[in-house]
């Protein structure tokens, strides 16, 4: 099996840790694996068929592609390549419409509610005018305020008070979601990794002191932890809602049982593998083949 590996790194650092475990790991399985760096593609368009070349040279086929899509900004631009590879017929995971729903926030926060799984309140608003009663929905302060895009805790803020969130928000072309602050998490949340409609690891992160947020980026702590069948099942079905092959589910214990934070469609897992006994590596590798595999099986 040729298993490919789409990194979004920059070119002036090394593919993500995790891009290498899955290559070492599907060559160690006895497959062709090969990490693709997104910036050293070009699409082409004739009136023929869409092209793809790679270091200017057609893009060679592969069974599979295994997509890593670490992109903050101008997602949509960015993952053009993973729509071009699906319009050229090329078989990948996850996909550019799933891709796209779980790196805006607003989109997630749509499908999570549209398919009544639990979320913290939220608003989403545009203009000062609308301050307080965004507030009020949400319960008062503290609150969090997030971007509609963002990763690795970036562009998430928690704020005590009306004067400071007035000082901290730009309204110009802006866009802003107030989300309820779930005061009984205590700085911590449960990553719970789902693989092909299955967790296949979990751990509960803690936030460094002084910080609310439990990111293992910002100095985060990872832990091993048994989750109950309620949040398995949650984690499974806001997978499957936004339609990912694999994905990450950040969760909180609030006062009223589970909360979805958020849903990463890129999710790390070294710290996930460190802290427990998890293959997650191992997991995505054989799911790629089993993928493959049942796909040619449909033709």
């Amino acid at each position: 099996m040729k298993i490919g590996i789409l990194s979004y790194r920059p070119l002036t650092i090394r593919a993500a840790p995790e891009e290498l475990k899955l290559k070492k790991t599907a060559r160690e399985r006895g497959h062709v694996s090969r990490i693709f760096r997104s910036s050293r593609f070009q699409m082409v368009y004739d009136r023929e068929s869409p092209w793809l070349l790679y270091d200017g040279k057609q893009f060679p086929k592969y069974d599979v592609i295994i997509t890593r899509p670490s992109v903050l900004r101008n997602v949509d631009l960015h993952i053009a390549l993973v729509e071009q590879m699906e319009l050229m017929g090329t078989l990948l995971f996850n996909r550019y419409e799933s891709i796209l729903n779980a790196k805006n926030k607003i989109k997630t926060m749509q499908i999570l509610d549209h398919y009544d799984l639990p979320i913290p309140r939220t608003v989403v608003l545009h203009r000062p005018e609308d301050l307080k009663q965004a507030v009020k929905f949400v319960k008062g302060f503290p609150l969090i305020v997030k971007r509609p895009f963002g990763s690795y805790g970036a562009g998430v803020t928690i704020i005590e008070s009306m004067r400071a969130l007035q000082s901290f928000l730009l309204w110009e072309d802006s866009m802003y979601l107030f989300q309820q602050y779930v005061k009984y998490s205590k700085g911590k949340d449960i990553r719970i990794f789902v693989i092909n409609g299955k967790v296949a690891g979990s751990m509960m992160r803690s936030a460094k002191r002084g910080d609310f947020r439990s990111n293992i980026e910002l100095g985060g702590r990872g832990e091993s932890v048994d989750i109950s069948e309620e949040e398995a099942a949650i984690a499974v079905r806001a997978v499957q809602a936004l339609d990912l092959h694999y994905g990450g589910v950040d969760i909180m214990r609030g006062k009223e049982g589970p909360v979805i934070l958020e849903i990463n469609s890129n999710p790390g897992f070294k710290a996930l593998e460190k802290s427990t006994e998890a293959d997650i590596a191992g997991a995505l590798v054989d799911y790629a083949v089993e993928y493959a595999e049942r796909s040619v099986n449909l033709l």
